[in-house]
C-alpha cells in the first residue's frame, strides 16, 4: 500500500518517511491546510531510569497528524544510550543511568511542515535502588524469527525477570511473544500502527524486563521487526520484494529523499519477461521514462544509494494523469535483466510448504484469471509487512486518489478508479507494500495489484484490468503471469501467527449506539410490534446497535436459523434492522435493550464480512451503478462499492467509504431497497510526497533501538 520514502539529512539523523496521498472525493485538488503549531502530551514528567513513557502530539490546524519524534539532546536524534530512545509510535525509553544534566527534551516535528514542532520535558531520576538492564546489541529480528534477551539485575546476569512486549506480560501474536526466560519470538508480519500520529505505518515493539522484587525497576529495548522482503536478494531474485526506480530521489533544502515499494510479480509478453508493479513505484507517478533502471532492493533499503546491479528497465506504464475512472490502473512493466530475477516467477513466502517456518517461496497460479468475490480469502507478499493474509471486503468499488509526480517534489494531480477490490487491512499492508500481488489463499490465483489503502482498508486494481491495461501498444498482446500450471494454497496463512493476524482483521468491533437513539428505536419498534412479530421465522424482536453503521441503533430480529425469510424489512421508519440467527432462543416476544443484549450473547458472534450470492451481487450492482456518481460527489465520501451486510448475513450492501473526521450527509439505511453499510477510516492513500514520518536510523548508535542499525538495513513502512 503506497510506496515508501526515505529521507537523508545533512546530520546523522536519518528520518524515514512513508510516501502516500490524501484522497479527495470531489472538487479541486487543493493541498491540505498547513499546521499552525504542535502540542505534545504529556508536556512534562518525571521518569525513573529504565522506564518508558508514551507520548502523543496534536498537529494544530492540519489534517495530517503525522510526526517526526526526536530527542533533542541525542545524537542521532532518534536516541542514544545516554539520553534514551524514542520509537515511531512516540514511546520513549529512558536510559539506564541518569544523564547529566538529567533533563531530556522530546520533540515532535510535523511531517506536513517540519518547521512546526512541539516539545515535552522529561526529567530522569534514579528511582528504585534495584537496577535492571538489558545488554545492548542488535534489536533487529526477522519475521518468523527469534532473539534471546537476558537481564542483569543488581549487577548479576541472567537473574529472573518479568518479560513484557509493549507492556503486556508475555506479549502476543501481533507484537511477538516472549518467554519467562527472555526468548523473544517475532510476529509473523511487521506490526502496523492502527492509531496515533503515525497510523498506517510499521513500528517497533518495546521489550521490557521488570524486576520481580520491585516493579518500578525495569529496562526496555526497541525491537525492529524486519521481513526478508526488505533484504537484497541477489541473483535470480524472487518477487514480492523491495525495489524502486533508480531516479526516485530528490534533494530540497539539504534534504535528500528517496522512494520505493514492492516488485510484485513476473509476467510474460511477446517472448519477454517483465516485473509487474505500480506506476507510482516503477515510474514515479508518470514522471518516469522508458529505459529507467529498476533496482533491488529499492533505494529506501540502500541508504538512498543506487545498488550496483540493475534488475530491470522501465518498459511501459499506464498514464495515471491522462486516464479515466473506467480504465485507470496504477500499474507498470519493467523488462528484466537476464539473471537478475527468478525466471519462474517465484514470490517470497508464497509457497505451499505445509507448516514450514519461515514459509517457503512459491509461484502464483498462471492459469485462467479468477474474478474477486466478497469474503474470498487472500494473501500477499510485500516489502513492508511481509507475508500477510486477509479477506476481500468490497468489490466494484470507486475511489478518487491524489498523486504527486516524483519523490517529495513535483505537481499534484488526482486519479479516479472504478471496479476496485477492497481488502480488510489492520496490518494486512502498510506504506511500502505498493506493487504487491494479491492472490487467493486456497489457489494462489492473482486477483489484484495492491496500490493504496488506509489503516482499515487495502485497495487493489483487479488483475483483469491490470493485464488489459498493459497490452502491447503495437501488437495488443496482453501480459500473462509466469507461475505454476497447478493451483496450490498459500500455506503460510494456515500458520498460527498469520491465522491470528487474519482473525484480528476480520473481527467486528462492538457496535455502540447512544442511549437516546436506542430509546427512539424502541418507540418505533413498539409502534410496529404486531407487524414485526407477524413473520413466522421471528422468535423475538429487540433493540440494539447496528453493525452496518455502528453509531446508529437497530431493531433486532431474533430468527430461527436456516428457516426461509419472509421479506423482513431492512428499515422501519428510518431505523435500521439487524438479524440475529439462532436455534431456540430463551426469550420470546418484545424485548428491552438489556434483554436483547443478553439474548444476543447466546447466538453466534457477527462476522465482518459474509459471502453473497450472484443474485445478491447483481441486485447490489444495479444500485451501485445508479448511485456511485452521485455519492462520490458528496462531502466526506472517498469511495463506494459492493460488500456484504453485517446486519443481515447473506444480504449484499452498498458500502459507503467515509473520511474519518470530515462532515458528511446522513447515510440512509436503505437505497433503492439495498442496505447501506458505512466504512469510516482515515484517507485512502497512494504514492505521494507530502508524507508521514517514520523513525530515525544511524550507523553510529548501536544498541537500544532502530538507531542501532545501519541505514541500509532499517525497517521502513
Amino acid at each position: 500500500m503506497r510506496r515508501t520514502k526515505f529521507l537523508m539529512l545533512s546530520t546523522a539523523w536519518l528520518p524515514l518517511l512513508a510516501a502516500c496521498s490524501g484522497n479527495k472525493s470531489s472538487g479541486p485538488m487543493n493541498p491540505p491546510p498547513p499546521p499552525t503549531s504542535v502540542t505534545v502530551t504529556p508536556g512534562s514528567l518525571m521518569l525513573s531510569k529504565g522506564g518508558m513513557q508514551a507520548f502523543s502530539a496534536n498537529v494544530n490546524g492540519a489534517t495530517d497528524q503525522s510526526i517526526f519524534w526526536q530527542i533533542a539532546e541525542a545524537v542521532p536524534k532518534s536516541g542514544d544510550s545516554t539520553h534514551g530512545f524514542i520509537s515511531n509510535a512516540g514511546v520513549y525509553v529512558a536510559p539506564t543511568a541518569v544523564p547529566s544534566p538529567p533533563g531530556v527534551t522530546i520533540t515532535a516535528l510535523s511531517a506536513a511542515d517540519p518547521g512546526k514542532s512541539g516539545t515535552a520535558a522529561v526529567t530522569i531520576q534514579a528511582g528504585s535502588s534495584i537496577t535492571v538492564s538489558i545488554p545492548e546489541g542488535s534489536s533487529r529480528v526477522s519475521t518468523f524469527g527469534s532473539m534471546q534477551f537476558t537481564a542483569t539485575v543488581n549487577g548479576i546476569a541472567n537473574q529472573p525477570a518479568t518479560w513484557k512486549v509493549n507492556g503486556v506480560t508475555g506479549g502476543g501474536p501481533a507484537t511477538g511473544a516472549i518467554s519467562t526466560s527472555g526468548l523473544f519470538v517475532a510476529p509473523n508480519s511487521v506490526p502496523v500502527l492502527a492509531t496515533g500520529n503515525n497510523s498506517g505505518q510499521t513500528s517497533e515493539v518495546v521489550v521490557t524486563a521488570v524486576s520481580p522484587a520491585d516493579p518500578t525497576a525495569s529496562d526496555s529495548v526497541l525491537v525492529t521487526i524486519v521481513p526478508p522482503q526488505q533484504n537484497q536478494q541477489g541473483a535470480n531474485s524472487p518477487l514480492g520484494v523491495s525495489g524502486s526506480n533508480a531516479k526516485d530521489t530528490s534533494t530540497t533544502g539539504g534534504v535528500t529523499s528517496c522512494c520505493g515499494g514492492t516488485l510484485g510479480a513476473l509476467v510474460s509478453r511477446g517472448g519477454n519477461l517483465y516485473i509487474l508493479s505500480n506506476n507510482h513505484v516503477l515510474s514515479r507517478s508518470d514522471a518516469g521514462t522508458q529505459g529507467d533502471a529498476i533496482t533491488q532492493p529499492g533505494l529506501i533499503d540502500n541508504n538512498c544509494a543506487v545498488p550496483p546491479a540493475t534488475v530491470a528497465t522501465l518498459s511501459q506504464f499506464f498514464n495515471l494523469e491522462n486516464g479515466n475512472a473506467q480504465t485507470n490502473i496504477d500499474a507498470a512493466l519493467a523488462q528484466i535483466t537476464p539473471g537478475a530475477i527468478d525466471p519462474t516467477g517465484t514470490i517470497l513466502q508464497l509457497g505451499n510448504g505445509g507448516v514450514s517456518v519461515p514459509p517457503v517461496n512459491g509461484q502464483p497460479h498462471a492459469g485462467p484469471l479468477v474474478a474477486p468475490t466478497v469474503s474470498r480469502m487472500v494473501a500477499k507478499s510485500g516489502r513492508s509487512t511481509g507475508l500477510t493474509c486477509s479477506a476481500i471486503f468490497a468489490i466494484n468499488a470507486s475511489f478518487s486518489v491524489q498523486y504527486q509526480k516524483g519523490c517529495g517534489t513535483g505537481s499534484i494531480f488526482s486519479a479516479s478508479f472504478s471496479g476496485q477490490v477492497d481488502m480488510t487491512n489492520n496490518g494486512f499492508s502498510a506504506q511500502g507494500d505498493s506493487g504487491s500481488l494479491i492472490v487467493t489463499q486456497d489457489t494462489a490465483d492473482p486477483v489484484a495489484l495492491l496500490f493504496a489503502g488506509s489503516t482499515s482498508d487495502t485497495v487493489g486494481n483487479p488483475i483483469s484490468q491490470v493485464l488489459n491495461g498493459l497490452a502491447d501498444p503495437s501488437t495488443q498482446s496482453i501480459p500473462a503471469f509466469v507461475g505454476t500450471s497447478t493451483t496450490h494454497p498459500v500455506a503460510a496463512c494456515n500458520l498460527p501467527g498469520p491465522q491470528s493476524g487474519m482473525a484480528a482483521r476480520l473481527a467486528v468491533h462492538k457496535a455502540v449506539a447512544s442511549a437516546e437513539a436506542v430509546s427512539n428505536a424502541l418507540a418505533i419498534r413498539d409502534a410496529h410490534a404486531s407487524e414485526l412479530m407477524g413473520h413466522p421465522e421471528v422468535q423475538a424482536v429487540g433493540v440494539g446497535s447496528s453493525y452496518d453503521n455502528p453509531t446508529e441503533p437497530a431493531i433486532l430480529f431474533f430468527v430461527t436459523k436456516a428457516q426461509p425469510r419472509t421479506n423482513l424489512p431492512a428499515q422501519v421508519d428510518g431505523v435500521r434492522t439487524r438479524i440475529v440467527e439462532g436455534e431456540l432462543f430463551s426469550r420470546r416476544g418484545l424485548l428491552s435493550a438489556e434483554e436483547s443484549l443478553t439474548l444476543e450473547q447466546s447466538a453466534a458472534p457477527p462476522q465482518l464480512v459474509y459471502p453473497v450470492s450472484e443474485a445478491e451481487f447483481a441486485r447490489a450492482e444495479k444500485v451501485r451503478s445508479a448511485h456511485t456518481d452521485e455519492w462520490m460527489k458528496k462531502p466526506g465520501v472517498q469511495g463506494v462499492g459492493i460488500g456484504s451486510s453485517a446486519d443481515a448475513p447473506g444480504e449484499s450492501a452498498l458500502i459507503i467509504f467515509l473520511i474519518k473526521g470530515m462532515p458528511h450527509d446522513a447515510i440512509p439505511p436503505v437505497i433503492d431497497g439495498l442496505r447501506t453499510r458505512v466504512r469510516e477510516s482515515d484517507r485512502i492513500r497512494a504514492g505521494f510526497g507530502q508524507v508521514p514520518p517514520q523513525h530515525g536510523c544511524s550507523a553510529s548508535a548501536p544498541g537500544k533501538s532502530q538507531a542501532a542499525l545501519a541505514a541500509s538495513s532499517v525497517q521502513k513502512p
